[in-house]
């Protein structure tokens, strides 16, 4: 059965699904799939790299369908904003910082601001700012979140109703059609989705990322600061990011502090020990939805599976 929401109908699209703008693997082509399919592709624009951007924004722009874009607030500026909006996207989504700056830019381009928030004081915010579409992320998300963040069941509902009308989306441990249908019921208008959509033909990961995430599970997901330390990643610390194990997790869990201590020689430890290969170049970020990531499928026909999983759940509850 069709799922027309206030998402699906501010951006013309045919179901109530959007790619999370995934940093480094949410590329003009798995975006551009996501919107041929009938949700709504966000380009990982990340902090903004120039040379990305003029890559893989033309990419999705061609694809003719509804498209948007993401970035990480506190990293990106007003030149990648402008860049991408030369595009013709339908919405840029800021997540991580104060997009104040910014929205009335990205509105006067004629695209819709999404504004993803981790706690109440983010989402009042938000309203306060005029937020076309707000994103409630729970702390299941794989990659980056709030350190002190929320878990998605409770979380969205209090977002949805302190919204009064402005469409929610939920993020964080949805991974099948069963996750969306759940966050609709809970109020929101649709599901931003991640883990899910990084194993996709599409996404920009390498053969051994995508494994990793079809073998992993979610019990074996870890939320800390380790990896950000340890590759001198720029990451606010007020930010964690949720992967799936690493060497580094063990030899460094409950020793933050100390790693911390001297970030120079934490980096070119890790380098050293990413050219031995005694430990992989990138994390697997990956959300706790990840046990329900069996293959991987073409990014359109997902969203299509999504969609009618969604529609089934949603019958199934109907009948109770």
């Amino acid at each position: 059965m069709p799922l027309s929401t206030a998402f699906t109908r501010l951006f013309g699209v045919e179901h109530p699904i959007a790619l999370a703008p995934m940093g480094g693997s949410a590329g003009g082509e798995l975006a551009a799939a996501v919107s041929c399919g009938g949700g709504l592709g966000l380009l990982g624009a990340g902090g903004g790299d120039p040379d990305w951007l003029a890559r893989e924004l033309p990419i999705v722009a061609g694809a003719g369908k509804p498209w948007g874009a993401g970035f990480q607030t506190w990293a990106a500026g007003a030149a990648v904003i402008d860049q991408t909006l030369e595009y013709g996207p339908a919405a840029v989504m800021f997540s991580f910082g104060d997009p104040s700056p910014y929205t009335e830019r990205v509105r006067e381009a004629g695209a819709a601001v999404i504004i993803q928030v981790t706690d109440l004081d983010e989402a009042r915010r938000a309203v306060d700012l005029g937020a076309d579409v707000i994103v409630a992320q729970g702390t299941e998300s794989g990659g980056h979140g709030a350190r002190l963040g929320r878990s998605t069941l409770p979380f969205v509902p209090v977002v949805v109703d302190l919204a009064e009308g402005v469409p929610v989306l939920a993020a964080g441990g949805i991974a099948d059609g069963r996750g969306v249908a759940a966050v609709l019921a809970l109020g929101a208008a649709g599901a931003l989705i991640g883990t899910r959509f990084q194993a996709t033909a599409e996404a920009l990961v390498d053969a051994s990322t995508a494994q990793a995430l079809v073998d992993g599970r979610g019990q074996d997901t870890e939320r800390n600061r380790i990896l950000d330390i340890a590759r001198g990643s720029r990451w606010p610390s007020t930010y964690t990011a949720r992967t799936l194990g690493h060497p580094y997790l063990g030899r460094w869990r409950g020793r933050e502090t100390e790693l911390a201590a001297d970030p120079a020689a934490a980096r070119v430890a890790y380098q050293a020990d990413v050219a031995s290969g005694e430990v992989p170049a990138l994390p697997v970020w990956a959300g706790e939805g990840v046990d329900l990531v069996t293959d991987l499928p073409p990014a359109a026909e997902l969203v299509a599976t999504l969609a009618s999983e969604a529609g089934r759940a949603l019958a199934r509850a109907g009948r109770g």
